[in-house]
């Protein structure tokens, strides 16, 4: 099993009560060594892509936790950028947004999402979610490269 120290999940949630929730529900799990928030999607890009703030980082995340509305870019379009690049197109991205719109969820499986999670109103069912997303796509899913 791969080292947990060396697992790094980006965080894109621009509510700050619900990135502390998932942060929370991932330390409890162990999965919180490395996990970086972001409060937007130029941010979520910028750290995705290596540029702007992030310039000086290296590699990409084992995850990405995308929420959909966001500010200045939104998670679709995180997710459409993401996808059409061929650094980052096989990156398993999550996204976990209080809509269940199904033209949010349609749009997110055209693009390539590999999940999309509403997430449960309730405390812990909401950590239980993110503690099961975490282990299940940072530690059991394998993925190109990470044999």
């Amino acid at each position: 099993m791969q080292d947990l120290r060396e697992i790094e999940i980006l965080l894109a949630e621009d509510s700050a009560s619900d990135a502390e929730m998932t942060l929370r529900a991932l330390k409890k799990s162990n999965l919180a060594n490395s996990v970086t928030w972001v409060r937007d999607g130029v941010e979520a890009l910028e750290f995705v892509f290596s540029t702007g703030k992030f310039s000086g980082r290296s590699g990409h995340p084992k995850l990405v936790l995308l929420d959909i509305k966001m500010p200045r870019v939104d998670g679709i379009e995180v997710l459409r950028q993401m996808r059409a690049d061929e650094r980052t197109k096989l990156i398993p991205v999550v996204i976990l947004t209080s809509s269940a719109e199904e033209r949010d969820v349609m749009e997110s499986y055209k693009l390539g999402v590999n999940s999309y999670i509403v997430k449960p109103v309730d405390f812990s069912q909401f950590a239980q979610v993110i503690v099961q997303v975490g282990l299940y796509w940072a530690i059991v899913n394998r993925t190109p490269g990470s044999i």
